[in-house]
C-alpha cells in the first residue's frame, strides 16, 4: 500500500570534506550522496527545513523517492541517516539509486491491527513487542512502505513470530530465509506486573482459605 509521493529536490555539490560540509549546514543545507545504478556515486546538498518535513513521515524510510537534480529525475530509497548527537538536525543522508527491476532489502515498519480489541487485552493484560519493523527482501517496484500483522484475536499468553506475517506479493522476510530458527518472536500478550484478572481472583480465594 503506497500513500505518499516523495519529491525530494537536491542540489550537486563538489566541494567535498568536513569543512565543505560544516559550511554547507551552516546555510541550511544537508549534503547527502547518492550511488548504486551502475553509476558514480554524486555528490548533494538537500534543504534542511524541507527535509525535516519528509522525515516526519513514517513512510519516507520505506519508500520509492524521486530524487530531482539537475534537471533530472532519480528513483532511489533511502538507505542512512545521520542525525545531530543532541540537535533534532539531520546531518548526513544516503541514496541508493532503484529501477523497478532492482532487488533490495530494506528495513520496513509493522503495523499492529486489533490491538484495541484483542479477548488478552480486555482480560486485564497487555502487549509487548520484541520488533516494530522487519527487513524484507523484494524488487524495488513490490516494496511496502508497511506490514500489517492482524494482533486482534490473540489471548494472555499467545504470541505472534514472522512466519505469521502475511505478505505481499512478492515480498519476503530476509531473517525467515536463514531458516526456520530464525523465525522470531514479533509480539506477546503478557500478564500486568500485578497479574490478570485471573491471577487475582485465584490470589484473593488462597487469602480466604
Amino acid at each position: 500500500m503506497k500513500v505518499e509521493n516523495f519529491v525530494v529536490d537536491a542540489q550537486l555539490r563538489n566541494d567535498e570534506g568536513k569543512g565543505a560540509s560544516r559550511r554547507l549546514r551552516r546555510t541550511g543545507m544537508v549534503p547527502a550522496v547518492i550511488y548504486g545504478g551502475n553509476r558514480e556515486p554524486q555528490s548533494i546538498s538537500l534543504q534542511h527545513n524541507i527535509l525535516l518535513q519528509h522525515v516526519a513521515h513514517e513512510s519516507f524510510f520505506s519508500h520509492i523517492l524521486e530524487i530531482k537534480v539537475a534537471g533530472k529525475s532519480e528513483k532511489a530509497v533511502m538507505k542512512a541517516i545521520q542525525w545531530h548527537p543532541f540537535k533534532p538536525a539531520v546531518v548526513h543522508l544516503d541514496f541508493l539509486r532503484v529501477d523497478a527491476d532492482s532487488v533490495i532489502r530494506m528495513h520496513v515498519p509493522i503495523h499492529f491491527i486489533g490491538e484495541d480489541v484483542a479477548p488478552g487485552v480486555k482480560s486485564g493484560s497487555v502487549f509487548t513487542h520484541q520488533m516494530t519493523g522487519v527487513d524484507v527482501s523484494c524488487l524495488a517496484s513490490n516494496l511496502p512502505e508497511f506490514i500489517e500483522l492482524d494482533v486482534s484475536a490473540m489471548e494472555l499468553g499467545d504470541s505472534l513470530h514472522l512466519s505469521d506475517i502475511k505478505l505481499p506479493a512478492g515480498v519476503e522476510i530476509v531473517d525467515l530465509s536463514h531458516g526456520p530458527e530464525h523465525d522470531l518472536p514479533v509480539v506477546a500478550i503478557v500478564a500486568t506486573r500485578g497479574g490478570g484478572a485471573d491471577e487475582d481472583t485465584a490470589a484473593e480465594e488462597g487469602a480466604a482459605e
